[in-house]
């Protein structure tokens, strides 16, 4: 089976001489250069066709070398590339913060909270006794809190485009989400997600509770939800892209077809092929060999 390489510009223009260098990089480890590089968008992006799939450690040596010039890489099979479905979490990934960490804000307790958030995201603690922990600690918040958090929340760069993108080619896409569905329903409006899922605070004469009403929307969840959605369509896993940022995400990124790690959390980096640490979400566009 056939590979390429995509190379994803952010701040500084993609060259020649970074393509040369790749291919400097596989002719030392004896990986086969298929096709010349391709411009899917001059100085921007681009393409090298391989023979085979990189290693764990060859990405990371490519992640190494192409860092100093915040040049993101992706290796993805020709097979299946333009996926056919597209799942993604909401939190620190489609929106720029942690939606939970912004509410304790509110709370006066914020420091806390994303103390717990940052443990949880990394796999030190069980997302079900970290997420219970932090909903306690909400107990009484009012639910115009709620309200002003989803106005101070921000959609991510480039998540627009790749949704609106995505959309236009008849990709159904899930949001699934540890978070909350008051948040995760404006979120899936916003951008036109075909559905989105997550996890339902109990709320009682206006105020939360500080409980979450079952079952919790975990990674299994997350998982689960990427089976049931490719059955449903007819697909195999192999055509569908999946987006992440933590722990909580690892198994379905690690099911998809093309699971990347956005601005991935240390666990993600050790375990995945493919991270976007530099450009904004538009770049899984291009790692599908879009041209825009």
């Amino acid at each position: 089976m056939s590979y390429i390489l995509t190379l994803v510009a952010s701040d500084k223009k993609l060259t020649l001489g970074h393509l040369a260098g790749i291919e400097r990089f596989c002719a030392q480890q004896g990986v086969a250069i298929t096709n010349s590089p391709v411009w899917l968008s001059p100085h921007k992006a681009a393409d090298i066709g391989i023979a085979s799939c990189l290693t764990q450690d060859q990405i990371k040596t490519l992640w190494e070398a192409l860092s100093v010039d915040k040049i993101d890489v992706f290796c993805t099979s020709v097979h299946n590339r333009q996926k056919k479905l597209f799942l993604a979490d909401m939190d620190a990934t489609i929106v720029t913060t942690e939606t939970l960490d912004e509410l304790a804000e509110h709370a006066g307790i914020g420091e806390q909270i994303a103390a717990i958030t940052a443990r949880a995201m990394n796999g030190d603690l069980d997302f079900h006794e970290a997420l219970r922990e932090r909903v306690a600690l909400l107990d009484g918040l009012s639910v115009d809190k709620l309200k002003v958090t989803l106005d101070q929340t921000r959609i991510s760069a480039g998540a627009d485009i790749l949704l609106k993108t995505l959309r236009q080619h008849h990709v159904p896409c899930v949001l699934v989400s540890g978070g909350f569905t008051f948040f995760t329903g404006s979120v899936a409006d916003q951008l036109g997600f075909t559905a989105h899922h997550g996890n339902t605070l109990e709320i009682k004469d206006g105020h939360l509770t500080g409980q979450v009403i079952p079952p919790i929307l975990d990674k299994n969840s997350k998982l689960s939800y990427l089976h049931t959605y490719a059955e449903d369509y007819g697909l195999d896993l192999s055509e569908t892209l999946a987006i992440g940022d933590g722990a909580n995400d690892l198994p379905m990124l690690s099911a998809a077809g093309l699971g990347v790690g956005y601005r991935p959390k240390k666990i993600l980096q050790e375990t995945l092929r493919n991270c976007l640490f530099y450009g904004d979400l538009s770049a899984l566009l291009y790692a599908q060999g879009y041209n825009f």
